[in-house]
């Protein structure tokens, strides 16, 4: 999760929020070229007297700044089109759950399981226990087997949310009569918190969201205590 006075993005804990780490560097290793190229030839044309007249009307000089700029958005065109392909494609998912979102809290519903479903409120701050974080832990956390293909199923009962994960690289609005859906799959245990992204409303920041990944083993056990 974030912490204090951080700067960039949280640490990646899903394949395609690596890739989103990796393109958010690749694109902003051209941005910082770019600045440095135009901050360079700015300092240059208010520190010094020469002038270039036979670059006025050449045709070189037109061609490379009308082929250049095209070339540099096909590097950035590129790899963002395959990393939007990769966050849409589902390939046979081990388990599905469905998220419905209201005002003010999530319910989650695993539907390879006859009665698997519970509600997420957000706990007060008057009775967090020591080591908890405010605003961000709730009474009922949706527990899924870690380094497994898992789909969401996302929609809402009343007005927009958005189901939003940083850390796993996930964010969907869920809208009223309309089911989205999308994939998530963590390369390590551990506890993942998120928030609801769209303004709902009155207590819109009081919506997060927590994800527990485990091994296997322990959520077969975690299924079976549930049931």
């Amino acid at each position: 999760m974030a912490y204090p006075m951080q700067l960039g993005f949280q640490d990646a804990t899903s394949p395609i929020m690596e890739e989103l780490l990796h393109f958010h560097d690749h694109t902003l290793m051209i941005v910082f070229l770019i600045s440095s190229l135009v901050l360079y030839i700015i300092s240059l044309m208010l520190t010094t007297k020469l002038t270039h007249t036979s670059t006025m009307n050449a045709q070189e000089v037109e061609t490379v700044w009308t082929i250049l700029p095209a070339i540099i958005l096909i590097l950035i065109a590129l790899p963002s089109l395959r990393i939007l392909y990769m966050m849409d494609e589902i390939n046979n998912p081990s388990l599905t759950v469905k998220t419905m979102g209201h005002q003010w809290y999530w319910s989650y519903e695993y539907t390879d399981y006859e009665d698997l479903s519970f509600d997420s409120y957000m706990i007060p701050t008057s009775e967090l226990k020591p080591g908890e974080l405010r605003l961000l832990e709730v009474d009922n956390r949706v527990v899924l087997p870690m380094e497994m293909t898992i789909r969401m199923l996302i929609s809402s009962e009343d007005v927009l949310h958005s189901w939003a994960v940083p850390s796993l690289g996930l964010k969907t609005d869920a809208i009223p009569g309309r089911l989205n859906q999308t994939t998530l799959m963590s390369t390590r245990p551990g506890l993942y918190y998120g928030q609801c992204s769209e303004i709902c409303g009155l207590n819109h920041s009081f919506m997060p969201i927590v994800l527990e990944l485990v091994p296997l083993n322990y959520f077969e056990k975690w299924s079976a205590s549930m049931l």
